[in-house]
């Protein structure tokens, strides 16, 4: 299965492309300096230069991933541990005469590494889908004249000019701008327009760089002309792509099932090792003796787990299709059930992504519906079709067919205001909306009641401070509204206006967003906004959905500090905001090393990042085509509440996979450790090798049903991880109780009934395989059997199996398989053996599995951190 990415942030560094990331932000560079260090002028390149730049810093475009060929993927699944292990034990199984049990063996192998095969090369996509979304031409200045090339053409150094409805091509700085205005949506999650223009600025933040263009924007309105700094994989759009492009490593669940592979490898070979010295010590014959032994490390494996685990993974995929959620990668069910912290995206996740009006305010700050409906008739009239005109159009309450426009200024970015002339039920009247400070210092007076108040300038002072700084530092965007009488349609003049009011604008959060995130706070997960969005409007959300909302990690905060104080800080902050998308992979990567099992739900291209770097990446119908291809799961409905029920589905599916685990460690665990102890003590073998292959086919044959059977609600109530220690806890526990009552039946079978070789491994066969499959009813669940049985699927699986095993000693194959029908006395003795291993499994259980309990790991190593894991205590 393909792994996730665990990358180190790009930081352009010794990047040929690179130019500025030596000194400061290029941003905070006036035009001159920045062309002195870019070796260009203000009237771009020749196209001799701009050829050998081309030839120098490369093609303005994403370096493609390079995948491994199919042999080669494969190869590299062969030699995990877990694929050995089967491949000796189909090849030992075909050695000894099983050549049925050797070939299942080897195509539940084959078709699972096939399928993981066929499903690798989403980054080949995801670089694919980032390199179609950007421009495939663009305008640069070349001899002195704007000329088009493509967009892969573009080199530091040269001068573009961009215009509404494009997507810019490279990061640039502002020359010259007119009316010009750029979305940053994708790459910084704020879902308002920017508006661009020359000039300094001391901002170290991308997102408040008003003179910088970068590339992967869109540009809504007017025109600019911008001096090209960086390309290629040097732009912060190039840095997604990075990200994309990298080698994957191991996702949690993939590390666990290795970890497993591990421990049966050791188990296996000490016994074999151990059992195989000690009979040949003895003097038994050492062909026998080899047979016996291999056929020992076959009954070890459970090489029936890829098959378990696919059909587990590829139900729960399933059942999570019926809940709006598609599954690219199958592993990542498990890596949702597994998660401890979801990092999500604030826009289109938590929120609309649709800006909406959210207050109607007089020039007091009291609500008054005027303000918003004189906006709205003149954004219905005259409006820009901006976000902003668009939410005033839907909550405005206005009636625009009871108004005729007779004139029109359009919003202009170097004015920041736009006005119309209507006539309507107040006669004619020049309606005027633009940003506050603009709009107020047009103002010579106010509206007060039902009359009017002078507004001079200590007046506008404090309707600054009092309304529109109030509304900022709630997170809200405003505008002003202002009105005059007209009495001719050529008296248009914005001036000595009567201010209306201010109305508030927000990208309001989703009316089931508190709701999910209590859920999986509930469920153990906790959950952190990672935004592009100013600060202020992040800590105005995170309030509003019921997260920690007394302190906001900013990105300039998060760039001055160093790995080990952000993992430090990241513990205590639930909200971050105007964070590059490199930050954010940062975030993600200092959670997991604080043993956090990370997801990361987004939406933007700048979130691409965390969702390669996170152990499970979520993104939603409708997101960009990167974020989609980098992510594992896609939510076909956008909102939180999706990914909390997922959360349970994955906790769901592992809890399955995990009873497999357990059941072979309380049965072939203790079946091999009773067998190698006979084996020693016994002058002849306790089960011939047919006979133990025979026993491991059928007890796997009987826990088929497990990815149908039904799951407690206290197995989803948690984050759960696969924990080794837990794991051989319960085959410590249980594995010796299953050979002590082997012991018991050898005991009664030779003393109390002088059984012959052959009686002695029939009816011990009948023992195992009454014990192996009975106890799945009783491990399989915390509670009582009697009161949470199995579910049909696995209750037809269990006794169907059972009932092939009872029976094949009796039909004509039996002796041919070395059995010998044993009397009915000792058939009643095995009954009885049987009864009390039952007994004693359930009275011994509490103490085999406990109820989970979170514990936190050390740091990792510098290979990588520890993981958290649930502890059965």
């Amino acid at each position: 299965m393909p792994g996730k990415v665990r990358t180190s942030p790009p930081t352009g560094k010794g990047d040929p492309a690179a130019p500025s990331a030596a000194g400061p932000a290029f941003w905070t560079v006036g035009p001159e300096a920045l062309c002195a260090r870019l070796g260009c002028g203000r009237d771009g390149l020749t196209r001799a230069e701009a050829a050998r730049r081309l030839a120098r810093h490369g093609p303005n475009s994403d370096a493609p991933a390079r995948p491994d060929g199919a042999l080669r993927a494969i190869l590299r699944r062969m030699v995990e541990p877990f694929a050995l292990i089967l491949l000796a034990a189909g090849g030992v199984a075909i050695l000894t005469g099983d050549w049925g049990g050797g070939a299942i063996i080897i195509a539940i192998l084959t078709l699972s590494i096939g399928l993981d095969t066929v499903q690798e090369g989403h980054a080949v996509r995801a670089a694919e889908a980032l390199r179609r979304s950007v421009a495939l031409k663009a305008e640069a200045k070349r001899d002195g004249v704007f000329r088009t090339i493509p967009v892969d053409q573009v080199v530091p150094g040269d001068v573009i000019r961009v215009r509404a409805g494009d997507i810019v091509p490279a990061d640039a700085l502002v020359l010259q701008s007119a009316a010009f205005a750029a979305s940053e949506a994708a790459l910084t999650g704020e879902p308002y327009p920017v508006e661009k223009r020359p000039g300094p600025v001391a901002a170290s933040s991308p997102a408040e760089a008003a003179n910088a263009l970068f590339r992967g924007a869109v540009a809504q309105s007017g025109e600019a002309v911008a001096l090209v700094v960086a390309t290629g994989r040097a732009t912060l759009f190039g840095a997604a792509a990075s990200s994309l492009a990298e080698a994957a490593a191991p996702s949690p669940f993939q590390r666990d099932l290795r970890d497993f592979g591990l421990v049966i490898a050791r188990l296996t070979l000490l016994l074999v090792v151990g059992v195989l010295a000690i009979r040949v010590a003895l003097g038994r014959p050492v062909l026998d003796s080899l047979l016996f032994a291999v056929a020992l490390a076959v009954g070890l494996t459970p090489e029936l787990l890829p098959m378990i685990t696919t059909v587990t993974l590829s139900r729960g995929a399933l059942r999570m299709a019926r809940r709006k959620v598609i599954v690219k990668r199958l592993a990542a069910i498990h890596d949702l059930g597994a998660m401890t912290v979801l990092c999500t995206d604030k826009t289109g996740t938590l929120t609309s992504a649709q800006i909406a009006l959210a207050g109607s305010l007089d020039p007091s700050g009291a609500p008054d519906p005027r303000p918003a409906r004189l906006g709205a008739v003149a954004a219905a009239l005259g409006g820009d079709r901006s976000p902003l005109d668009a939410a005033l159009v839907r909550g405005g309450d206005a009636s625009p067919g009871a108004w005729r426009r007779l004139g029109q200024r359009a919003f202009d970015y170097a004015r920041r205001t736009g006005s119309v002339l209507a006539e309507g039920p107040e006669g004619r009247l020049l309606i005027v909306k633009g940003a506050p400070e603009a709009v107020l210092a047009l103002c010579t007076a106010r509206r007060a009641g039902t009359g009017t108040a002078p507004l001079g300038g200590p007046e506008r002072e404090a309707v600054l401070a009092q309304q529109v700084r109030r509304l900022a530092e709630a997170g809200q965007r405003s505008i002003a509204v202002a009105t005059r009488p007209v009495s001719g349609p050529a008296d248009t003049a914005e001036a000595d206006l009567l201010l209306e009011g201010f109305c508030a604008f927000a990208d309001p959060p989703k009316p089931t967003a508190a709701a999910a995130v209590a859920d999986l706070f509930a469920a153990g997960v906790k959950v952190k906004i990672l935004s592009g969005d100013d600060p202020v409007v992040v800590r105005r959300l995170a309030g509003l959905v019921g997260l920690g909302a007394h302190a906001v990690l900013s990105g300039p905060e998060v760039a001055a500090l160093g790995d080990e104080a952000l993992a430090v800080r990241v513990r205590r902050v639930d909200a971050f905001g105007r964070l590059a998308p490199d930050q954010k992979a940062r975030i993600v990567k200092a959670l997991q090393a604080d043993g956090e099992v990370v997801g990361f739900l987004g939406d933007g291209i700048n979130d691409a990042p965390g969702l390669r770097q996170a152990d499970i990446g979520l993104s939603v119908d409708g997101a960009s085509g990167v974020a989609q291809a980098a992510a594992d799961m896609i939510l076909l409905a956008p909102d939180l509440e999706v990914a909390a029920a997922g959360v349970a589905e994955g906790r769901r599916t592992f809890a399955n996979i995990l009873k497999y685990i357990r059941m072979g460690a309380s049965s072939n665990f203790g079946n091999m450790l009773s067998m190698a102890v006979a084996a020693a003590a016994l002058p002849f073998l306790p089960m011939l090798p047919m006979q133990i292959l025979l026993n491991n086919l059928l007890y796997d044959l009987s826990e088929v049903g497990i990815p149908f059977d039904r799951v407690q609600p206290e197995a989803v109530a948690r984050p759960q991880a696969w924990d080794m220690g837990a794991l051989l806890r319960f085959a410590a526990v249980m594995g010796p109780l299953s050979s002590l009552f082997d012991l018991a039946t050898f005991g009664v079978l030779l003393l109390a009934f002088q059984a012959s070789p052959e009686v002695f491994r029939t009816a011990w066969f009948l023992e195992s395989m009454a014990t192996q499959i009975l106890v799945i009813v009783v491990i399989r669940t915390r509670g009582r059997p009697w009161r949470d049985g199995p579910g049909g699927a696995l209750a037809a699986s269990s006794l169907a199996a059972l009932s092939v095993a009872l029976a094949v000693p009796f039909t004509p194959l039996g002796p041919r398989l070395g059995f010998e029908a044993p009397p009915p006395a000792v058939l009643a003795a095995v009954a009885l053996i049987t009864a009390a291993y039952l007994a004693a499994a359930e009275g011994v259980k509490p103490w085999a599995i406990a109820a989970p309990r979170r514990k936190r790991p050390a740091r990792g190593a510098a290979g990588g951190p520890d993981r958290a894991r649930w502890r059965m205590r």
